[in-house]
């Protein structure tokens, strides 16, 4: 017997189901979220927002109510290695953003900033929104298990307060179940690589450290302290989590070993290790216990079954990548499940979401497990690799501060291998620089483009297909300013052109109206709606004026024409039915 009926069902309210269920919910899909938890993050988990995911919630709607409660961008970049809080300052590295040399990078790339705002404030802005708009979101719901056919999926469902067992039916399912999800399992996604090949510890605390921190403003203070108990090397991190009085400190343990008993008391000794004070007063929130992994989903899907965020990609949180790639596999998956609902898209194009986003995962966690090991160099500069004896590790980094040869070229190698964790903090071509290749666009013959920078620190624009729309800003006739961003995506498809290429317009309209497919047309240039205030489009569209680009639903280019054939309608047909797989 079935118990509910709905056209999408959501298992997980993390950043990963409720990113679908807000952008599901802003589509107008009929979906049902289930969780088995009472209410959403309990700890304030992950918390870098990049450009890429705010661009997301600026579609949706939501970027204000993130930016009110983040962190104010100023607060962030100021990344320190020390021995202590307290004690000596190793050296920093500029972050997120801030560094001069990149902030112009950032700011021409988006109109959306990153940001800093933890779980435990971004999950509520993200399911409020989703209820707001229609989702039906049911808490201590645990998925049991699942059988699919060709019209749907039942799924099998306890309420943890009643104990009674239900079914759901939907037409398809979401499995946004963490990161050992057992959504993916039942479905048999195949894996590569490891899970918990470290073991770390999180802690949770308040405490007023403004003395230590205040003056040096970041997210990240990362403690360097040979021969503590736990930790190995003695590498552990103080993130904040609201300056300058919450705090989460993450700490290493061997994973080898049966997992440490973390009390309060001794929780409190390793902050007060950390901080080097301990006349800190001290407030315990919670500890738990968590592993390192390195593990990518090689597809995503299984029939009627999708898998998205940690389910599919498992990582550390180097670089701040997990729930960022989480909302945009949701935001990805989404506005093809909305079309092929609606009955605008033939089923195969639900099919390009494993094409494009699995090697997104796959390249997120592996950039994140190679920049833990970018700490090696730092280890390797400072003369501690390899030592067991932590006087003599500590006499190793304290002998960089010497007036001799060896001091020189130890703090030569300390200056390399601090500018080597920009592929941890600054790595904007992995944030913002995705593209995608499968059926959902049409390939124009182009050849990638090569790179003139670094394609993990630095951003590459192109509207060739694929690619994300580049931003640039634009003007209205009052005036004011939009983002190319702000005029493509809201659930529709977007064909950009210029003047010479109005006739494109009038053939998206008719293209619109023969496939019923919502197709705007928008002609960039003096008296129009839109203006190119800078020239800027001009250079970034890579089309002549009479050409066009068509941009999908969730900003990535779908297909983009350089001359104005003489059936720009049929064109434009020919083009939306490929891409929907009609």
């Amino acid at each position: 017997m079935t118990d509910i009926e709905t056209d999408v069902l959501v298992v997980g309210s993390g950043p990963a189901g409720g990113g679908a269920a807000l952008a599901l919910a802003t589509l107008g899909v009929e979906h049902v979220v289930i969780t088995k938890y009472r209410w959403t993050a309990d700890t304030p988990r992950a918390h870098i927002t990049n450009q890429r995911t705010m661009e997301i919630f600026r579609d949706l709607g939501i970027e204000a109510d993130v930016l009110a409660q983040a962190t104010p961008h100023e607060l962030m970049g100021e990344t320190v290695f020390c021995t202590s809080l307290a004690g000596d300052e190793i050296g920093r590295v500029r972050t997120w953003e801030t560094a001069p040399g990149r902030a112009s990078d950032y700011q021409a790339a988006s109109a959306s900033s990153n940001c800093d705002i933890p779980q435990t404030l971004l999950e509520p802005i993200i399911i409020g929104h989703a209820a707001a708009r229609g989702s039906r979101i049911r808490f201590d719901t645990e998925y049991l298990s699942l059988t699919q056919d060709d019209t749907g999926v039942s799924v099998r469902v306890r309420d943890r307060v009643s104990g009674r067992e239900s079914t759901i039916r939907a037409k398809y399912v979401i499995g946004a179940d963490g990161g050992r999800s057992q959504i993916a399992a039942d479905i048999g996604l195949p894996f590569e690589g490891q899970m918990d090949i470290a073991g770390s510890m999180n802690i949770v605390f308040h405490a007023d450290l403004s003395r230590y921190v205040a003056h040096r403003p970041s997210v990240l203070y990362w403690v360097l302290q040979p021969g503590a108990d736990i930790g190995g090397i003695g590498l552990g991190l103080v993130r904040m989590v609201r300056p300058w009085n919450e705090w989460l400190v993450v700490w290493g343990y061997d994973i080898n070993q049966p997992p440490p008993v973390i009390d309060d008391q001794a929780a409190i000794n390793i902050v007060h290790e950390l901080v080097g004070d301990s006349s800190i007063p001290v407030t315990i929130r919670s500890t738990s216990l968590w592993g390192n992994n390195k593990m990518y989903a090689t597809h995503y899907q299984s029939g009627r079954v999708f898998c998205a965020g940690d389910a599919v990609h498992r990582h550390p949180p180097s670089n701040g990548l997990g729930s960022n790639t989480s909302i945009q596999d949701a935001y990805n998956l989404a506005w093809k499940l909305a079309y092929v609902l609606r009955g605008q898209a033939g089923e195969a194009l639900l099919d390009t979401y494993s094409s494009e986003r699995a090697p997104i995962g796959r390249q997120i966690v592996l950039r994140a497990n190679k920049s833990i090991e970018e700490f090696g160099p730092i280890f390797d500069a400072l003369g501690i690799t390899g030592e067991s004896d932590p006087d003599l590790m500590n006499a190793h980094i304290a002998a960089r501060t010497q007036n001799t040869p060896s001091a020189a070229a130890q703090r030569a190698a300390l200056a390399d291998a601090l500018d080597l964790k920009d592929y941890e903090f600054n790595a904007h071509g992995v944030d913002l620089d995705h593209r995608y290749a499968s059926t959902a666009m049409v390939a124009d013959g182009t050849a990638e483009p090569a790179a003139d920078r670094d394609p993990e620190l630095h951003y590459h624009p192109h509207t060739r297909p694929g690619h994300r729309l580049p931003h640039v800003w634009l003007g209205t006739p009052t005036g004011q300013r939009v983002s190319t961003h702000d005029i493509t995506g809201k659930g529709q498809f977007t064909l950009l052109t210029g003047i010479a290429g109005t006739a494109w317009a009038d053939a998206a309209s008719k293209a619109a109206a023969e496939l019923d497919v919502p197709l705007t047309a928008h002609v960039i240039g003096p008296g129009q709606p839109h203006i190119d205030l800078y020239n800027d489009w001009a250079r970034a569209r890579e089309v002549p004026e009479h050409g066009a680009v068509l941009v999908r639903p969730d900003n990535h280019v779908a297909w983009r024409a350089t001359a104005l054939p003489d059936d720009p309608t049929g064109a434009l047909v020919d083009v939306m039915t490929g891409i929907l797989s009609r």
